[in-house]
């Protein structure tokens, strides 16, 4: 038995995935983020870090092998597509498999975000390689295309800024340290979360390449979904270099419009 989605059905999918995170934003705002140094019991039993991480992700490296393997595929013999869905699996394999047995320490993951991550990686995984397989048309000049290029740059741009911001947060304490500490370095030195930072411009890069809808409503929901979390991550610089009297804040308690704005430049965004 193959699944297989129309065309029309990956737009419908597409559109309901970008207005869904406006939607999100919204509700975090209010709700909050909780997982990660923002957990929150509320949310469900707590799951061990490493395990919820590599699981939640890997629908986005098995998903995609399904699409290829157990579905017609027409467009994947074009080297266009293949290079646009290598570029989303090689994201999630550092995600999945490369980047939670490195984290240290950690904070356990609430089931309920554990499932939502889950959800959502095996619907988008579905998305992008259902469309990159059965239904993208590329020209095999596409690959010369400024679009495609720019994009792909941007992309591993962007990635590699995350890889390297995740490392920056790794190593933010010595052996035996404890206590909250605010990451220097970097694009740290600019933004407060500088690895979704990177991660929001690779996804805008994969999206230019891609010149789909399933590429943009995927960028526009990582967007809103971090920057929801960039925010209380500002707050809660904000509120260290407050409470150890480092900067002076006209008003420490107001949330930045532009939460990715790193605290260390002393500038206040109503």
């Amino acid at each position: 038995m193959t699944l297989v989605a129309g065309l029309g059905n990956l737009e419908l999918f597409s559109f309901l995935m970008g207005l869904s995170g406006p939607i999100f934003w919204v509700v975090q705002t209010f709700v909050g983020s909780p997982y990660g140094r923002h957990a929150s019991a509320s949310f469900g039993p707590p799951l061990p870090v490493k395990l919820a991480w590599s699981l939640q992700e890997l629908p986005s490296l098995l998903v995609p092998l399904y699409v290829v393997t157990c579905t017609p595929a027409k467009h994947f013999s074009h080297w266009p597509n293949r290079i646009l869905l290598a570029m989303f699996v090689f994201h999630y394999l550092q995600r999945a498999l490369i980047f939670p047995f490195l984290i240290r320490g950690g904070k356990p993951v609430p089931l309920f975000i554990f499932l939502s991550a889950f959800l959502f990686c095996t619907f988008n995984g579905f998305l992008q390689s259902q469309y990159l397989s059965n239904y993208a048309e590329y020209s095999d000049n596409w690959i010369k295309d400024p679009r495609f290029i720019i994009g792909c740059a941007i992309w591993l741009m962007g990635m590699l800024i995350n890889v390297y911001s995740d490392n920056i947060l790794r190593n933010l304490r010595k052996p035996g340290e404890t206590g909250y500490k605010i990451p220097r370095g970097g694009l740290f030195e600019y933004v407060t979360a500088a690895n979704f930072s990177g991660e929001v411009i690779e996804w805008y890069g994969y999206a230019l390449a891609c010149w789909s809808l399933e590429g943009i409503a995927f960028a526009l929901f990582t967007t809103f979904n971090l920057c929801v979390r960039a925010k209380y991550h500002h707050r809660l610089h904000v509120d260290t270099i407050f409470n150890n009297c480092f900067l002076t804040f006209r008003d420490p308690g107001s949330s930045p419009s532009i939460p990715l704005l790193s605290p260390r430049q002393q500038v206040i965004i109503i």
